[in-house]
């Protein structure tokens, strides 16, 4: 076959002949350049997820799923990231593979221990555990367990691609340690004029975004009674855990702020001990803790991600 320099790519299949045009469409820009600022992709969701998803002894997995609202065909929490309740009864047990590259699971009540690689790792409440691509894991439930689980695999989904290379080692934060590393930073002298009183879980692997795993972050923080941490944003999407926290603690979520700094007409999310919520990216959204008891909280995010591309654009007030 012989091709003239400018002429358009041709492609022989026996006597007919394709040119490849049938998908092309061109776009002018100022109708184009931001879809979803014009509603063409659908923002993400302030969502909440009650805990109520997880009562009960039946063993299942309860997928956090906005896949309709964020108009994608594969089960989805934010466009990266999927959260689900993974619930075992009491002397069961379940395997779970993932197809991302990256899954942390927080133990939100329960014991029991975790085979993988042909090891058996013993975990309970409070522990984090992180697993690379290939890790399928067969879990076992000494008592009644409730997991909140994060993977990336709607990440995966979209770039239609497979995780075939195990970025970082299976890893276990104890509880007892994040605990006593919080009680640490809390005590610090500045700590009540921090932005955050928390600490971020990190691993060896990767000690240049300082996160969980290279696309996942993860914080353990505490917001200490009476206390408020001013409106921020980032623009990771946050998949915010209350771990524990007594009523009269909320957050307050908007995409403005007024002239003093607080937030334009803002959503409230009342907090509640085993509960999740999305927290949308480029959202100023403050938190409150109106009670007399401290709040534990894990959010988790695809900072890790947007870390690396360095489009994370944390701001404070």
């Amino acid at each position: 076959m012989t091709h003239d320099v400018g002429a358009p790519a041709t492609l022989a299949v026996g006597e007919a002949t394709e040119d490849w045009a049938g998908d092309a469409v061109w776009h002018e820009y100022s109708q184009a350049a931001d879809p979803v600022g014009s509603g063409l992709i659908p923002p993400v969701p302030l969502a909440r997820f009650g805990p109520e998803l997880h009562a009960g002894g039946d063993t299942r997995v309860v997928p956090l799923d906005l896949s309709a609202e964020l108009g994608v065909p594969w089960p989805a929490t934010a466009p990266s990231l999927l959260a689900a309740f993974v619930c075992l009864a009491a002397g069961d047990e379940l395997t779970l593979d993932t197809t991302a590259t990256s899954e942390l699971l927080y133990v939100l009540q329960g014991s029991g221990s975790t085979e993988l690689a042909g090891r058996d790792l013993a975990w309970s409440e409070g522990d984090v555990l992180v697993l690379p691509t290939g890790a399928l894991a067969r879990h076992r439930a000494s008592t009644a367990t409730v997991f909140y689980r994060v993977d990336d695999s709607p990440l995966l989904a979209y770039l239609g691609a497979a995780a075939t290379t195990p970025r970082f080692a299976p890893t276990r934060f104890p509880a007892e340690v994040s605990r006593a590393r919080l009680a640490e930073v809390a005590a610090e002298p500045d700590a009540a004029t921090r932005s955050r009183v928390s600490v971020l879980l990190g691993h060896d692997a990767f000690p240049q975004t300082r996160t969980v795993t290279h696309t996942l972050w993860a914080m353990y923080g505490v917001l200490p009674a009476g206390r408020v941490q001013r409106p921020h944003r980032h623009q990771s999407v946050a998949l915010d855990l209350i771990v524990d926290a007594p009523e009269g603690c909320y957050s307050l979520v908007g995409p403005t702020l007024d002239d003093d700094g607080a937030i334009v007409d803002p959503v409230r999310v009342d907090w509640q001990s085993g509960g999740a919520f999305v927290t949308p990216p480029g959202q100023w959204h403050s938190h409150h803790n109106e009670s007399g008891t401290d709040a534990l909280l894990l959010p988790i995010q695809d900072a890790g991600l947007h870390t690396h591309l360095r489009t994370l654009d944390i701001r404070f007030t």
